[in-house]
């Protein structure tokens, strides 16, 4: 069983100038004693001043996640494509100072950007590992119809520079747009990456005991597109439909390939929610995984279907 705990604190300091902070991690309640199982998912502090927007720092949601979280919205998995903690700015992570303006000064009803910069964090595996960089996000949203763009740009560190692909790494979300209006949420996102997203690799050798050796890269480039449907029922039924792909491309270290191209991520969602209240509602989801069995043991991705059964209660 899995325990969130979310604490969200905010002050009025003066009658225009707000403080605030948000602390959440996760407890694994099915461990045993003395085995730590917490994990800080988030824990940041900052200000916010009417119409000139927030700044905060800390442990946060990278910019670029907020093309991501359009279509992150699957009963059990989903978001999957390019998005990951700890990798750049595409999702939680470390020593991120955010700007973020909500209706563009007050100028422009729906219209909101944000603004972000990350120091560098190489004590921790080559994969999680990322340089000084910054990302942008500009989103607008209108009658129930949303519409985001995103980029990031971060320098590589040392250790990532040696698989010879670049000394940067980059992410496009070109489209990522949404309706969600009379109980229905439909929304689609495009996006690439370059020297960014983490993968394992054959690298063709078993260990003793048969079993294949893989590498961690980041990969050279991939190509990712989501897809997800939903609709909110009177009596607390939400059944939800996704699609989540992602190619990647020009991948290093295959034996037998200077460079190959191969899916990472093909699978569909059907699930559902049933809300009993506002605190408590029961899922279930399954995962039809379309990975090509090929591409899957070039990846290391696993190729099988998937069900997922659970129980949620909000204090």
């Amino acid at each position: 069983m899995l325990v969130s705990v979310l604490k969200v604190i905010q002050t009025q300091i003066t009658s225009e100038l707000t403080g605030f902070g948000q602390f959440e991690y996760n407890l694994d309640a099915s461990k045993p004693e003395g085995e730590n199982q917490e994990k800080t998912r988030l824990t940041f502090a900052g200000l916010k001043y009417n119409e000139l927007g927030s700044f905060d720092y800390g442990r946060n949601y990278g910019v670029a996640y907020d093309a991501a979280a359009y279509t992150d919205m699957l009963v059990e998995w989903g978001g999957d494509s390019w998005a990951s903690a700890d990798n750049f700015m595409n999702g939680r992570t470390n020593g991120v100072a955010t700007y973020r303006n909500s209706d563009f000064f007050g100028l422009v009803d729906g219209l909101d950007f944000a603004i972000q910069y990350q120091g560098k964090n190489s004590n921790r595996s080559t994969k999680k590992q990322n340089g000084d960089g910054y990302a942008l996000s500009v989103d607008y949203n209108i009658n129930g119809f949303g519409i985001v763009g995103a980029y990031s740009k971060s320098d590589r560190t040392n250790d990532q520079v040696a698989d010879g692909n670049g000394s940067n790494a980059e992410l496009w979300s070109l489209v990522s747009a949404k309706y969600d209006a009379n109980n229905v949420y439909a929304a689609v996102m495009y996006g690439e990456t370059r020297n960014m997203t983490p993968g394992s690799i054959d690298t063709g050798v078993a260990d003793q005991e048969g079993n294949t050796i893989m590498r961690d890269q980041l990969i050279n480039e991939t190509q990712n597109f989501e897809a997800v449907v939903q609709y909110q029922f009177d009596f607390g039924l939400r059944p939800s439909l996704g699609y989540v792909y992602s190619k990647g491309k020009d991948i290093k270290g295959v034996p037998g390939h200077r460079y190959v191209d191969a899916d990472r991520v093909n699978y569909i969602e059907v699930g559902t929610w049933y809300y009993f209240n506002k605190n408590m509602n029961v899922y279930t989801a399954y995962k039809f995984n379309m990975l090509d069995k090929d591409d899957a043991a070039i990846t290391g991705a696993a190729a099988d279907d998937q069900f997922a059964v659970g129980i949620v209660y909000q204090f």
